[in-house]
């Protein structure tokens, strides 16, 4: 081997598609005929389908969609009667109103509450938290306790 046969170059060039049917992809340059990808100008957006709502918008609708968003757990002023002093999470998981005290728990008016308690959860409705305020209690918001911790 000699240096003039050695091949230098180390990228070969592009293949220059569209310049004349004789060059080897020419008319059409690969394209197919006619139709929306053969138009120059603006390309498709990925998740495009010709007009048909596109699967990445149908999924959430589709049957047995389940989201992975954990919504609260719903406790009753009317079962607040039962407790008296501090109640949270913890003292709620205790009495078996909840079923995990690392859940965020939302106190909703629905009965009458009259035992003056100092409430200490994430959520309260402003219902729920006139009726505690008007039997003497206090509502405190607390954040989420790690479970790992």
């Amino acid at each position: 081997m000699k240096i003039h046969q050695l091949n230098l170059t180390a990228k070969k060039d592009r293949k220059r598609v569209g310049r004349g049917i004789s060059t080897g992809g020419g008319k059409t340059a690969g394209r197919g005929t006619k139709g929306q990808k053969a138009r120059t100008g603006k390309k498709l957006r990925p998740n495009f389908e010709g007009g048909q709502t596109p699967w990445i918008q149908k999924v959430p609708k589709n049957k047995g969609f389940n989201s992975k968003r954990l919504r609260p757990q719903v406790i009753y002023t009317s079962d607040l009667n039962n407790f008296t002093g501090a109640v949270d999470n913890f003292k709620l998981f205790e009495a078996g109103l909840i079923s995990t005290p690392y859940n965020n728990v939302k106190v909703i008016k629905k009965g009458d509450l009259t035992k003056k308690i100092e409430l200490k959860v994430q959520k309260i409705t402003a219902g729920a938290q006139k009726d505690l305020e008007s039997a003497g209690g206090k509502f405190t918001f607390t954040e989420l306790t790690n479970k790992n911790q």
